[in-house]
């Protein structure tokens, strides 16, 4: 069920966290929807990818329903861009280190001082206790150092994570040449992680 949060510049965080809470909460509620609650799993790709990882950590930390799996495909995870990828790739086909830190002012503007977790998911101090994790990076990407470092931090806290790195990939390279086998290798990769973790057939 794809989740229609609100978005940067209008709405800087929290809303577009906000919007994912209260759907997962109406999800979880709704038992009209006929659906395994043991079976719910958040996903998204790239800044989605980071409200999923801030949606399992707040659910976490309040509560919140029961997370069984997350995917994070290409995760924005860490406003710093202080990672060796960060400062190595300027492709602007999709994504770039400009539009990476202007987006970041953007969806920080009402924060002051460090952001918070549920802003920034690499900020977190403790990862331990989250749902297990799909994780996915393309090697070409300002993101790609990141998202492996929270893979490993996963990891290192107990959760069970699945890592990839796509070589010769760019951000949201999947998405932009579909029919390329490295992209339908990532599409694949997810969905049989994530039939996998739901038990599904």
């Amino acid at each position: 069920m794809p989740v229609g949060y609100r978005r940067v510049p209008e709405h800087p965080f929290p809303a577009p966290l906000d919007d994912c809470v209260v759907a997962l909460n109406w999800l979880a509620a709704n038992s009209d929807l006929n659906i395994d609650k043991n079976r719910v799993a958040v996903g998204g790709v790239s800044a989605g990818g980071c409200l999923a990882a801030a949606l399992a950590l707040h659910a976490r930390d309040n509560s919140g329903p029961k997370i069984a799996y997350q995917v994070l495909m290409i995760p924005v995870t860490d406003d710093r861009h202080q990672t060796s990828s960060s400062k190595a790739f300027h492709d602007a086909r999709v994504w770039c280190r400009d539009i990476s830190l202007r987006a970041w002012a953007a969806y920080l503007e009402t924060i002051e001082g460090e952001p918070p977790a549920y802003a920034a998911p690499a900020c977190a101090a403790d990862l331990s206790g989250l749902p297990p994790a799909f994780v996915s990076v393309e090697d070409q990407d300002l993101l790609r150092d990141e998202g492996i470092e929270y893979a490993q931090r996963l990891m290192q806290a107990g959760v069970v994570t699945e890592l990839h790195v796509y070589p010769g990939t760019f951000h949201g390279s999947f998405g932009a040449v579909p029919k390329a086998s490295t992209s339908k290798r990532h599409i694949a990769d997810m969905l049989s992680s994530l039939k996998k973790a739901l038990e599904l057939r």
